[in-house]
Parts: structure tokens; sequence; C-alpha cells
């Protein structure tokens, strides 16, 4: 039976420097050590001797940041596929983890009434359906082969949750998925039979700042 491995990374460090949740905001791109977190895994990859036929990117700037090294490295266009987009979020553009009081302003209080869906943002069903969907569509592109596909943290994590057959609400402090992380999905045909998780950049992740760092070393950016 072909063996097919889809690498799923989180972008790198994001240069955020007022600390806002920026969710889908344009323009908010990588970090110097975030670029060399990107780096850290185009070298990973090319180490190990990856068969990788293919790149794919959330469309927006810190994830197609994230994949160049690795498109470089391996001769490959950068594809983008919109459905690995970050997770929508009603409070993007606020600085949440500067002031936590403002998250309890009486016009925000009608986003907590479905913490289970959640009612503040993208509904995890929603972002589970989407994310399989492209990596379904990655495993098809790629068959017998790997690829790189290149996403945000709460969607890998609400992925991984959903392939591993666990609810899918979940605290943002538990998320297993550092910056540069590779969460790699292992198929035999098409049958899902392993998925591994690695952190290629950790000495860099322990000297970042992340907006909602998990589980992560790294510091949290206010």
């Amino acid at each position: 039976m072909e063996i097919t491995t889809i690498h799923v990374m989180r972008h790198g460090e994001v240069d955020n420097p007022g600390g806002l949740l920026y969710g889908r905001l344009p323009g908010f791109g990588l970090t110097e050590r975030g670029r060399a977190m990107a780096c850290r895994v185009a070298e990973v990859l090319d180490g190990q001797g990856a068969d990788l036929v293919a790149v794919i990117a959330s469309p927006l700037k810190r994830a197609q940041q994230s994949a160049a090294p690795t498109a470089r490295t391996f001769g490959l266009p950068i594809e983008s596929d919109p459905r690995l987009i970050e997770s929508d979020n009603v409070f993007e553009g606020i600085a949440v983890n500067a002031n936590r009081a403002a998250l309890a302003l009486p016009k925000y209080w009608r986003h907590y009434t479905h913490p289970l869906r959640p009612s503040w943002g993208e509904p995890y069903t929603q972002v589970a359906s989407r994310m399989s969907a492209a990596l379904s569509a990655a495993l098809t592109g790629a068959r017998g082969h790997e690829a790189l596909v290149v996403s945000h943290q709460m969607p890998i994590t609400t992925l991984t949750r959903f392939a591993r057959c666990q609810p899918l609400p979940h605290s943002p402090l538990s998320r297993h998925c550092a910056l540069g992380s590779l969460t790699s999905f292992i198929f035999e045909g098409a049958t899902l039979v392993g998925i591994s998780y690695r952190e290629p950049s950790a000495d860099l992740v322990a000297e970042a700042s992340d907006m909602t760092p998990g589980a992560s070393a790294a510091s949290l950016k206010r």
C-alpha cells in the first residue's frame, strides 16, 4: 500500500508590536526569528530526504512567507488554498493580551452565549470541515509522496482533534501547536494510520512571543 505524508506546519513568529489579535487581518508578516523558523523547517525536511511534491499555504502573508523557504529548497511553487486560512474572530484588531478587561465590555456579551460553538468566531465544525477538505486535496495531489501544508494554530489544532475523534471545543491554553511546528498526517492509501508532532524550532520558540502560545515554550505576546 502506498504511503503519503502531509506535513502541516504552523507559521513562524509574527511581527506584531502592538500585540493585536490579528486573525485574518492583512499585512502581518514574520519577524526575523519567524523567518528563521521557516528556514529551519526547510532544512529539516531536506535533511531527512523528504519526497516533497507540493507546498500549499493559507493565503495570509505569514503563511506564505513560512512556506517560501521549503518551496525554494525543493524547487516547487507555493499553491494557495483559502481553506487553510485562520479562523474568523470578532475580536480581530484588539490588543486582547494587553488589556483583557476590554473583552468584558457589554458590547461583546452577546458573543459569549455559546462557547462550545464558539459564538465569538467561526464554528469548530466549520473549521474541521474545511481543514479536512484541504488535507484530502493535498493527499490526492501528493499520493505516494509528501507535501507541506502551512496553516494556523486554531485550524491545525481543530483538524488534529477531529482526526483523533476528540471533542472539537477546547481551551487555547491546551493547544499543542507551537510556532513553526510540524503535525504530520500519515496515510496508507486513503486511510489515516498515524499522526506525529515535532518542533524543529524549539530553541527559537523558547525566545519567541505568541498571541496564543498554548502548551509551547513561547511567552505571551503583550
